[in-house]
């Protein structure tokens, strides 16, 4: 990725548009808030609706896929043009087998559209090959004819020609408060790749880094997030099982690795400390 002229958009109160306010997007809205930013929030579901504007987020109704229509699109620039910076948060099993680009065009188009300042891609460290080696971001580009959905994605939302500013986070397997990791294997027996490195990365510090490069105004950048701590598979999905009281999963024997996550750079880049880097400590706050 090329860097893109950092500028900083932090100066004063930013409009921040959240598009999912999810399990990650919610706590991020409110963490913006809470910092005096003014948040824009969408959701799939109306029932959500009132949840959002409860917690002062400005919701919008946003249905992506075959049936966003015309009209919905206009409704979505019209939306961004209120917004410094979109957060986009919508993870690829939204779409459809090798539908993820198809999904987020008409976000691509709206956000041109309605000139926004800035777009914050949120993307994940499965852009990387399984191989038995540290992978760092230059090991998966986000070209526009990247043979991965997600890395085509992300090209599409780093502007060739500077129309935005761009940063994007590819997040390691996520755990937190509903997403205990030892319900994720439990009772599963021989299961493959017990010598693999865990990837993951605690909503805390998940949304912690992403609050900071967008409050910082951290733009030009791809960069990987996760816990620098890496358990290996056999060791993290037993404890994790065993200290929700469920029955803890066993592994093949192997001499198998698997990719790590290398998350240097983005301890490099922003200024964050992170929370729960060691993932096993971290069990009591899932």
């Amino acid at each position: 990725m090329s860097e893109i002229p950092v500028q900083n958009l932090a100066d004063g109160r930013l409009t921040v548009a959240v598009l999912g306010c999810g399990w990650l997007g919610f706590p991020l809205a409110k963490e913006l808030l809470a910092q005096g930013h003014r948040v824009l929030g969408t959701t799939t579901t109306p029932e959500q609706l009132p949840v959002l504007a409860a917690a002062g987020i400005e919701p919008l109704l946003l249905q992506l896929g075959p049936d966003f229509s015309a009209a919905d699109e206009q409704g979505l620039t019209a939306w961004l043009t209120q917004a410094d910076v979109l957060v986009l948060n919508v993870p690829p099993r939204a779409a459809v087998a090798g539908g993820y680009p198809q999904l987020l065009r008409p976000v691509h188009r709206a956000v041109a559209a309605a000139r926004t300042k800035a777009v914050l891609f949120v993307s994940t460290v499965g852009v990387y090959p399984d191989a038995p080696r540290p992978m760092r971001e230059t090991d998966a580009l986000s070209t526009r004819d990247a043979s991965s959905d997600v890395l085509r994605t992300e090209g599409h939302f780093v502007p060739r020609y500077g129309q935005w500013h761009s940063t994007v986070v590819r997040l390691g397997g996520l755990i937190g408060p509903g997403r205990a990791p030892g319900r994720f294997l439990a009772g599963r027996q021989r299961l493959p790749h017990g010598s693999a490195p865990t990837n993951l990365l605690h909503l805390t510090d998940a949304v912690g880094v992403l609050r900071t490069i967008i409050t910082q105004g951290l733009w030009g950048h791809t960069l990987n997030v996760c816990a620098s701590e890496h358990p290996l598979r056999h060791e993290f999905y037993p404890a994790a099982a065993l200290f929700i009281g469920l029955v803890p999963p066993t592994f093949q024997p192997d001499e198998g690795g698997g990719k790590l996550i290398d998350s240097s750079q983005v301890r490099r880049v922003v200024p964050y400390t992170f929370v729960h880097d060691d993932v096993l400590a971290a069990l009591p706050f899932c």
